[in-house]
Parts: C-alpha cells; sequence; structure tokens
C-alpha cells in the first residue's frame, strides 16, 4: 500500500449556498469535509479560512479508496485533464457517499445524546406527580352558575 497523500478542495454552487468539499486520501484511506461558505467566497478567503480553522474541521469516517500507480504525464495532456477538472460540476459519488456516512455518524451520536438527556429528565421529573381530575373538577364546580352561551337574534317573527 503507498503512502501517498493527496487532497483537493473543490468549490461549488449548492443553492443557496457555496459549498466546499476538502477530500483527502492518505495510505488508501479517503475521507471528505464539507463546508459551508455562504456568499462566493474569494481565493483569500477560503485561504484564510482553511488557515484558521483547520484544526476545526469534521471530516468523514474513512472509506477504502483504490490505490492508483501515478505516471508520468505529458504536460500538454496534464493541463487539458486539469481543465477538464475545473470544468467538471458537481459532487462526486465517493464524496456523497462519505458524506452520508458522517451525516449517519452524527445522527446517531444526537440520537445517544437526547436518549441520555431524555432519561436524566424522566428521573427528575419522575418524582412529581398531578392529578388532572382534580384540576378539571375544580375548574368546573356544579355548584358555580355556568356561563350562558350567546344569546341568539330573535328580532324578526320569521
Amino acid at each position: 500500500m503507498s503512502t501517498a497523500f493527496k487532497s483537493s478542495l473543490t468549490i461549488l454552487f449548492e443553492a443557496p449556498f457555496w459549498i466546499g468539499l476538502y477530500e483527502r486520501t492518505d495510505s488508501g484511506k479517503y475521507e471528505v469535509c464539507k463546508i459551508t461558505f455562504g456568499s462566493e467566497p474569494k481565493d483569500y478567503e477560503v485561504y484564510e479560512f482553511l488557515l484558521k480553522n483547520w484544526h476545526k474541521l469534521k471530516f468523514s469516517p474513512p472509506i477504502q479508496a483504490e490505490v492508483f500507480i501515478e505516471r508520468k504525464l505529458n504536460p500538454k495532456r496534464m493541463q487539458r485533464e486539469i481543465q477538464s477538472q475545473l470544468q467538471d460540476k458537481g459532487v462526486g459519488t465517493k464524496a456523497q457517499q462519505a458524506l452520508k456516512l458522517q451525516h449517519e455518524q452524527c445522527k446517531l451520536e444526537r440520537k445517544a445524546k437526547s436518549q441520555t438527556h431524555r432519561r436524566r429528565a424522566d428521573n427528575t421529573q419522575g418524582k412529581f406527580t398531578c392529578d388532572y381530575r382534580f384540576f378539571f373538577i375544580s375548574i368546573y364546580d356544579e355548584s358555580l352558575p355556568r356561563p350562558m352561551g350567546k344569546e341568539k337574534n330573535r328580532s324578526w317573527a320569521g
């Protein structure tokens, strides 16, 4: 297995925001991170964001990636491939799968956190009980006069 490290940042418009897909491959493991920018970012804004927030990026769980043997390319062919990558629009399916896996993992974490929160709330609130029947009876006590409904207009003798 090769120990090559490869990374790429693709910025694209996914309505209504501009997003960045940061993909990295290290030792045959593929990971992706989705960055939401909002308005269209300038090159220096992207560079500044990566420098400041590199340690905060949450990458997807690693997926086994195919190992490609890199060969030397003709410079013209390399430029053509770079131009075709720049023209390519949309998210790669591998990136979509990795983001979906990250989303599922975050959903499971959120679910576990809410379950523990709910259990704690049940333990503290379980000691207090309220009898709603007593509350209902005290409001609608029959010894008090009942309020009359809106009186109908019977002015015409029809």
